[in-house]
């Protein structure tokens, strides 16, 4: 595992992905030629050129050259992907509906597209289309029973205590980050690490690893190591290498006490609080309070709590105190243990625990 381990390499990824063994990685993010079909240079109304997506890694002879193209490395991806790994690809309208499909062909589980919409997207010059303002991406596991990567917690957290929504706002990588040689850019397209961060985030854990088959100028390969991740990237373009690799040792991680996410609570076994009552481990009669013991409620036979003439769940009551429309009670009620006040979804452990005795 070391050879594909915090390294990259300088080499065609069809081959090179051969020589990968099966179930290697956690996560792949691929970002492969979009296939644009430019055929003419493309100029500002000032006459001025544009500086597209012309290169040669970005040019086949035919849609069906780019289809096996695409086949060739999609099926390799998957081999080498843990059963409860992830896929992440991201294109164009030029090219991500062909990659939707043999993603699907090939058995991958499609999870969700996400749009990303950029702040500051080139203008459309000539008038001619609508301003195309943003790219998307595909998330995928690798079958239908895999039990995926989701931070979903630490997602929400990201976004201000709001689930994360399909549609991205994220600006193309511009200023410092974006790499430049004689004042040119090394990398047509190279991606923001905003992207990556929120990519890797989600759908990867401390210490997992994470594959880049088009690695181009090391994004992924740099936000894995920030997020102490391990990475593994190929990239043909020498030029690219090495100033991936100039950038990946520049990079520093973060510090491990900075790294972990928060507990995801879907992850968590679904708990009814009454069983909690059916086994003993709270009693009728019990009292459960709010953070700060001003609120006190009674637990019932039934599992429902009294506070004052209502009734109701630990979340109903829960909500109605919140003024909230719901409310998630484990995380509200406290119970007095020994003199100290704890939280009552401390006592869901202590059921797993009666149930594997």
């Amino acid at each position: 595992m070391f050879k594909f381990c915090n390294q990259i390499l300088n080499g065609d990824c069809l081959e090179e992905l051969k020589k990968i063994p099966d179930k290697t990685f956690d996560l792949v993010f691929a970002d492969p030629p979009y296939n644009m079909q430019i055929g003419e240079k493309l100029t500002r109304p000032d006459s001025s050129k544009v500086n597209g997506v012309n290169d040669k890694w970005d040019q086949f002879n035919s849609f069906n050259h780019y289809d096996d193209f695409c086949k060739s490395w999609l099926s390799e991806c998957k081999r080498i992907l843990k059963d409860n790994g992830s896929i992440w690809v991201i294109g164009s309208y030029h090219n991500i509906f062909r990659l939707g499909y043999h993603l699907q062909n090939l058995g991958y589980w499609l999870l969700n597209d996400v749009i990303w919409r950029k702040n500051n997207p080139m203008p459309n010059f000539r008038g001619t289309r609508f301003t195309n303002a943003h790219e998307t991406l595909i998330w995928a596991s690798k079958s239908k029973k895999s039990k995926y990567t989701f931070n979903y917690q630490s997602l929400k957290c990201l976004n201000d205590d709001l689930q994360m929504r399909s549609d991205w706002k994220l600006p193309i990588c511009n200023g410092k980050e974006r790499l430049k040689r004689n004042g040119k850019k090394i990398h047509s397209t190279q991606k923001p690490e905003a992207l990556l961060h929120r990519i890797i985030l989600a759908t990867t854990n401390k210490g997992d690893t994470v594959f880049d088959p088009f690695l181009g100028t090391g994004t992924t390969a740099v936000v894995s190591k920030k997020l102490g991740r391990n990475y593994f990237g190929i990239e043909k373009d020498k030029k690219y290498f090495v100033a991936a690799k100039e950038r990946i040792n520049k990079t520093s991680k973060i510090a491990d006490d900075y790294l972990d996410t928060i507990e995801n609570i879907k992850s968590k076994p679904r708990i009814p609080f009454g069983s909690l009552v059916e086994l003993g481990i709270i009693k009728p009669g019990t009292s459960l309070f709010d953070p700060k013991k001003k609120i006190n409620a009674k637990i019932m036979a039934d599992g429902s709590l009294k506070y004052k003439n209502t009734e109701g769940s630990i979340h109903k009551i829960a909500a109605k105190i919140m003024g909230a429309e719901s409310y998630n009670g484990w995380t509200y009620w406290h119970y007095d243990l020994n003199g100290s006040s704890v939280l009552i979804d401390n006592l869901r452990q202590k059921f797993i625990s009666e149930k594997q005795s």
